[in-house]
């Protein structure tokens, strides 16, 4: 009876950490996702801001503006794709080379373990226990987890990563520029900055929210950094506009 007792409490938290990866994962797919739409919504911006800077013709800024979004997504795309693959074949690397560990030389990598709960706390004897009853279920995991960090079931996605990436740029590009093309010729660049200033207040927000920042201190970053751009784009256009 008590075994089973024992046992069961060992597979809660087992399945604690393991809804842990998984909720951790989507919280950095949704940062993810809230930087690539500020980076669409700042870059697109930018864009449409200094080209209305230098003409009132619609054409010219829905033009700008469609080729500065597709630009910026399949851009953000290839650049997650690279990245994560990267990320994806080191960690593939790691684990190879874990497996290559314990069947090579299996009493060291136990040892190793039992430093690493050590390091954590444990006290020898302890840390030694949980080392040998570990190895005994999954040493793989085991070291994969404690030593690397890494699940070997949720290995990073680099398309997933391209998606999402792609996805939220041309949500956040997509504000700017309807922003821009939806209002009159004398209140276009005043009312692309109020809506761009808001949106990059609240993916700011968000952002902060999510990583455990304090909202204020990001929202005062993105929202100066979008109107400094937007006002750079703006001078540019209003320049270039005149001499061409």
């Amino acid at each position: 009876m008590e075994s089973v007792e024992r046992q069961r409490g060992d597979d809660a938290p087992r399945d604690r950490r393991q809804q842990g990866p998984g909720l951790n994962a989507k919280l950095n797919w949704l940062r993810a996702g809230v930087l690539g739409a500020n980076d669409g919504i700042v870059s697109t911006a930018g864009l449409v801001v200094g080209v209305a800077a230098a003409t009132t013709d619609r054409g010219p800024i829905l033009t700008a503006g469609l080729a500065g979004l597709a630009a910026g997504a399949v851009s953000m795309a290839l650049g997650e794709y690279v990245s994560v693959s990267t990320q994806r074949d080191t960690e593939r690397a790691l684990l190879a080379q874990e497996r290559r560990e314990l069947r090579e030389l299996p009493e060291e990598e136990l040892d190793e373990l039992t430093d690493l709960y050590e390091d954590k706390g444990l006290s020898p004897a302890t840390a030694r226990t949980v080392a040998e009853e570990l190895t005994e279920h999954d040493a793989f995991a085991a070291h994969a987890d404690a030593e690397l960090g890494i699940d070997p079931d949720d290995l990073t996605n680099p398309w997933q990563a391209a998606g999402s990436s792609a996805v939220s740029f041309t949500v956040g590009a997509l504000l700017p520029l309807i922003a821009i093309l939806t209002t009159p010729p004398h209140l276009r660049i005043p009312v692309t900055f109020v809506a761009v200033l808001a949106a990059l207040a609240l993916t700011g927000s968000i952002s902060a929210r999510l990583g455990g920042a304090k909202p204020v201190r990001a929202v005062k970053r993105v929202v100066l950094g979008g109107a400094l751009a937007m006002t750079v784009t703006y001078a540019i256009g209003q320049a270039f506009g005149t001499v061409v």
